[in-house]
């Protein structure tokens, strides 16, 4: 049993694994960026980015994937299945993240705010975005004319222009 929150575990070694949250013990290190993990599986998934392996492939498209829980939300695409449901419209979703965005909706939350102006957004994006309206940030740029744009919706409606 942990000290700190009475979880009770079956074996020692998951006990000494959860512990790790309390301490805050990393003791594996990832040897290209030096990211540390408390779990040796988790430093094995994060070694995925510099490897590049995907190991996990879609039987449907082929698409292939780092984990198996991007690959099993991926296949809800080819399912239709949409197990997450709002309480309040019954709207599904996919993902659990995208139902929570979207009950901001009915609750008005805006938990992202810009703290040059104080203007609120429902997600994190949409901040990100507005911020460059203050920073003058364009980092989309045409290839054909070099004119560049805060957002990639705009980028990709002026190529219009160069496509005929």
């Amino acid at each position: 049993m942990c000290e700190v929150c009475n979880r009770v575990y079956a074996y020692k070694s998951r006990l000494i694994t959860h512990q790790r949250i309390h301490s805050g013990e990393c003791p594996y290190v990832c040897d290209v960026c030096n990211k540390a993990f408390s779990q040796n599986s988790s430093l094995l998934r994060h070694q995925r980015i510099h490897s590049g392996e995907r190991p996990y492939v879609c039987d449907v498209c082929k698409k292939v994937f780092r984990q198996n829980s991007s690959l099993i939300i991926h296949q809800r695409i080819h399912s239709g299945e949409r197990p997450y449901v709002c309480d309040v419209c019954n709207k599904a979703f996919r993902h659990n993240g995208n139902m929570i965005v979207h009950q901001r909706i009915h609750s008005g939350e805006r938990p992202y705010v810009c703290d040059v102006c104080k203007k609120a957004f429902s997600q994190n994006i949409s901040l990100v975005k507005h911020q460059r309206i203050h920073s003058s940030e364009r980092p989309y740029v045409c290839g054909v004319c070099h004119t560049a744009f805060s957002d990639k919706n705009k980028l990709i409606k002026h190529t219009r222009i160069h496509l005929g």
